[in-house]
């Protein structure tokens, strides 16, 4: 099995199974709104989009953020904490964001899809393992010329161990989070929007039994927990 650690960037080429991780915070957001009841998250790109299909998916609601930030007209921001205090049960999130949801919209090769962070990394490496793939490409959608996004390449290096049949000391990877260039927001009190219990909720190492799966369904990218 060959592993490749990507970036957005090279998703539109990446076939095989792609990982997607966004740590800070969508796909920890998203397993956290699974784990409240959700039914399923649809992944889109921008928030026209999100806006559009709230209006024709009855009892759905909107989520995410532009710049970190609740999008305008949005339900829910991207956030752990602000999804524990809702009841979702049964409901449709329509989930936009930055660099996760971008990642998994741009993965069109895939043959198989998966939205990941710490918080189900145990979960997501047996799921990828039972598929036994040839070829793996983690995305570590935060990862650009301006962001070194440790905290996304800390999780797609530490899922490359327990793919590898390894057993790392997570203890490494999730102090590399905390101390993460992104972290920083989370930990001051002039920037409100990131909390700091986010922080915390999205280093829950293993906090969920469940993989998330993204397919294809219709035009739709469906992301449920499995």
């Amino acid at each position: 099995m060959k592993i490749d650690i990507g970036s957005l960037e090279g998703c539109a080429a990446a076939d095989g199974v792609v990982v997607v991780i966004d740590v800070l915070r969508a796909f920890s957001t998203a397993a956290f709104a699974l784990a409240a009841g959700a039914a399923r998250l649809i992944l889109v790109s921008s928030v026209e989009e999100a806006l559009d299909l709230r209006s024709r998916i009855p009892d759905s609601l909107a989520m995410g953020e532009v710049g970190g930030m609740r999008a305008p007209g949005f339900d829910l921001g991207n956030s752990p904490a602000e999804v524990l205090s809702r009841d979702l049960r049964g409901r449709t999130l329509i989930h936009r964001t930055s660099a996760g949801t971008q990642g998994v919209v741009r993965a069109e090769r895939a043959t198989h899809l998966f939205g990941a962070s710490f918080v189900c990394a145990a979960a997501t490496a047996r799921a990828v393992l039972a598929l036994e793939p040839q070829r793996v490409t983690l995305v570590a959608s935060g990862l650009s010329p301006d962001d070194p996004a440790e905290e996304d390449v800390a999780c797609a290096e530490y899922l490359t161990l327990l793919l590898k049949g390894r057993r790392p000391d997570p203890q490494r990877y999730l102090q590399r989070v905390s101390s993460s260039q992104n972290a920083d927001k989370f930990l001051d009190p002039a920037q409100p929007e990131f909390s700091s219990a986010d922080l915390a909720l999205c280093t829950q190492l293993d906090r969920f039994d469940f993989a998330m799966p993204v397919r294809r369904v219709g035009s739709l990218l469906e992301l449920t927990g499995s």
